[in-house]
């Protein structure tokens, strides 16, 4: 490791330190820090997090990785603060069983529903609703950054996109990808005054995806692993997109229907771009 970045290291040794129990506590609550930070780990995550030009806050690494400074820190600002710790306290602080030896405290963007409508052509909105399982949850961001979705939307009952898990199965996505968190009637409401068709995946009837109309605007709903959409959303869809399987399984994971879902979105847009006059759509 070059000598500049073996000065950069900070040892601190407790528990009580104010910077670790910041990261402790944002692992712990699955939220941001009172300034407006997440924390995160591992280096595939947080190199992610600078190649997307996030500002980190600090940046800890256990002392059995200490070696690993040498990668990441001169890809980082001189402003970020470099945290050596014991491997019992890093242990304490972060969120995984068997840790990389690498962690950060990184500032997200934060967006609004209206950042979901400022990528040209037309919108795609994926809207989690009942989803609680962190990997399933961390694939939809992904998978909506992959197929040019323009924004996910979380509401009541969907694990946080601040989770660990949910950061690590992303897979940078949730870096620069809208992910907004609101309540399942404000979404609606914003959603149908911007002219989306609200579907929602089905496994009982519905039209099957690849006859559904997924070239305009629309927002699709995804609900819960075991219990679906949640009622009182379920009657305010325009249209059921069902993905026809084996019925030998009785349904499809939500990271997967969202993923084939989208899938089919870019496909159709692809094949049906919007006719243009000039630089206006028509």
């Amino acid at each position: 490791m070059p000598a500049t970045d073996i000065t950069r290291l900070q040892p601190v040794t407790s528990v009580q330190n104010a910077l670790v129990k910041e990261l402790r506590r944002a692992f712990q609550k699955a939220e941001l820090t009172p300034d407006g930070y997440c924390a995160i780990e591992s280096i595939r995550t947080i190199e992610e997090a600078i190649r997307s030009g996030l500002r980190f806050k600090a940046v800890f690494f256990s002392e059995s990785a200490k070696s690993r400074a040498g990668r990441l820190l001169p890809q980082l600002s001189k402003h970020a603060k470099a945290i050596l710790l014991p491997d019992a306290v890093f242990e304490s602080a972060v969120a995984t069983e068997t840790p990389q030896g690498v962690a950060a405290l990184v500032q997200l963007r934060q967006h609004t529903l209206d950042d979901l409508f400022q990528a040209p052509g037309q919108p795609l909105v994926v809207v989690a609703a009942g989803v609680q399982d962190p990997g399933n949850l961390g694939t939809i961001i992904r998978s909506a950054e992959a197929f040019a979705a323009t924004g996910v939307v979380t509401v009541e009952g969907t694990v946080s996109q601040f989770n660990a898990k949910v950061v690590r199965a992303a897979a940078g996505s949730l870096f620069r990808l809208p992910v907004v968190r609101v309540e399942s009637e404000r979404a609606v409401e914003h959603l149908r005054s911007r002219g989306l068709r609200l579907l929602s995946t089905t496994s009982h009837g519905g039209t099957p995806v690849d006859q559904a109309a997924l070239a305009g605007p629309v927002a699709v709903f995804i609900g819960g692993e075991g219990a679906g959409l949640p009622r009182i959303l379920a009657r305010q869809m325009d249209e059921g997109v069902a993905i026809p399987h084996s019925p030998k399984v009785e349904s499809l994971n939500a990271g997967v229907a969202a993923s084939i879902l989208l899938y089919e979105a870019s496909r159709q847009r692809k094949q049906n771009p919007p006719r243009r006059h000039g630089d206006t759509e028509v």
